[in-house]
């Protein structure tokens, strides 16, 4: 397990969930806006229902189609609004950025799988992974024990002389 794999992979899937956050929150941001344009349009052709309605019983026909049909025609608009609204984000953004989500998801899962090989290793076999820490201290003891020994030889030397 390389905890630099892990790093970079965790800072990865960090920013690529940033990206699709942002991208998902200017959508319904675009798309919020969309949909109270197209309410603002329906309460007007709502109005001009109105209108027309009173116009019904106040004359007769000319006044009544003219607003009957700018209704009629707001109402389409909030409509194709609404319609515009609802559609999913579409783009090579998103795409690209699951993506590398994914990537970035799949290292963490190699790494983790190393990581638990490492570590099923070392419970399976401990001396192995000792082997290679053991050797060098082994050889650290063995050439102090030798110094000791040098030096109690030099030192016991001089006293049996003497």
């Amino acid at each position: 397990m390389n905890t630099e794999n892990v790093v970079k992979h965790l800072r990865v899937l960090w920013r690529t969930d940033r990206i699709i956050a942002d991208i998902r929150l200017r959508h319904l941001l675009v798309g919020l806006g969309l949909r109270a344009f197209a309410a603002l349009i329906a309460a007007f052709g709502l109005l001009m229902l109105e209108l027309s309605a009173y116009f019904a019983l106040v004359q007769i026909w000319s006044a009544i189609a003219a607003a009957a049909a700018l209704g009629a025609i707001n109402f389409a608009i909030a409509a194709v609004l609404f319609i515009v609204a609802g559609r999913p984000p579409s783009g090579r953004d998103i795409e690209l950025a699951n993506e590398i989500h994914g990537s970035s998801i799949e290292g963490l899962q190699v790494e983790a799988r190393a990581f638990q090989t490492q570590l099923t290793g070392a419970v399976n076999h401990p001396l192995s992974t000792l082997v290679p820490v053991l050797v060098p201290l082994i050889a650290i003891i063995v050439k102090n024990m030798r110094k000791n020994a040098r030096e109690s030889a030099a030192d016991v030397t001089p006293e049996a002389r003497s």
